[in-house]
C-alpha cells in the first residue's frame, strides 16, 4: 500500500496509519519494556474494508522485529487473527517463546 504514513505515537501508546491527512487506523498497545501487548486495532468506519488494519499490524510487527528487543502479546482478537493468517511472523510472539 502506497501513500500511507505509519507512526508510533509512544506518548499515546498507539501506532497510527494515515492516508494523506486522514487518520485511517489505530493500534493501541501497552509496552512494559519486554513485551508489547497489542490491545485494540481500530479502523475509522468510513475507511473500513481496504485492509488498513492489517497493514498497520504488519508495519507495527515489522518495526518490533527490526528492533529485536520486544515480544508481542496479541490481546486484540484482530491482531491474534492476523498472526494466525501470518504464521511466518509468529517468532515474535511472547507465547511462542515461553511455550
Amino acid at each position: 500500500m502506497t501513500g500511507l504514513r505509519f507512526t508510533d505515537e509512544k506518548d499515546a501508546s498507539r501506532y497510527t496509519l494515515h492516508r494523506g491527512d486522514d487518520l485511517v487506523s489505530v493500534l493501541d498497545y501497552r509496552d512494559d519494556g519486554r513485551t508489547v501487548a497489542m490491545t485494540r486495532a481500530y479502523t475509522i468506519p468510513t475507511f473500513r474494508g481496504h485492509g488498513y488494519a492489517g497493514e498497520l499490524v504488519a508495519r507495527a510487527v515489522a518495526q518490533l522485529e527490526a528492533s529485536g528487543d520486544r515480544e508481542v502479546i496479541p490481546v486484540c482478537w484482530y491482531v491474534a487473527e492476523w498472526f494466525d493468517a501470518h504464521p511466518e511472523r509468529a517468532g515474535i510472539l511472547h507465547a511462542a517463546r515461553s511455550a
